[in-house]
């Protein structure tokens, strides 16, 4: 049986349980950028995941100092693939701070 919309969205919500949690062993902080997002704000692209629940951007920071680059996230998108998400920096992609759980083509 496939899975649902709404069960995806609970993995996802694990995953990134872990995520934060395999920040902070590496010793870096994190804030929540955008975490869920209303279509009509522009924002995002037309069926970003952000509005479905399966997307979030994280800001990284180490010792105090705010990390925007997509190098900087590597650590993080590298562990966040290894379970099973779709980092924004990954294949040439220059959105670093963006994690989600790929939807039917969309991540």
């Amino acid at each position: 049986m496939a899975e649902t919309l709404r069960q995806k969205q609970s993995r996802f919500v694990r995953m990134v349980a872990r995520l934060l949690l395999h920040a902070d062993i590496l010793g870096y902080e994190v804030t929540f950028g955008d975490a869920w997002a209303h279509a009509e704000d522009g924002r995002h692209v037309k069926n970003s995941n952000h509005y479905i629940r399966l997307a979030i951007d994280l800001n990284l920071f180490s010792n105090g100092r705010y990390l925007r680059s997509t190098e900087a996230h590597r650590p993080l998108g590298e562990y966040w693939e290894s379970i099973g998400g779709t980092w924004g920096g990954s294949k040439n992609r220059s959105d670093g701070n963006h994690y989600s759980l790929e939807h039917n083509g969309m991540w």
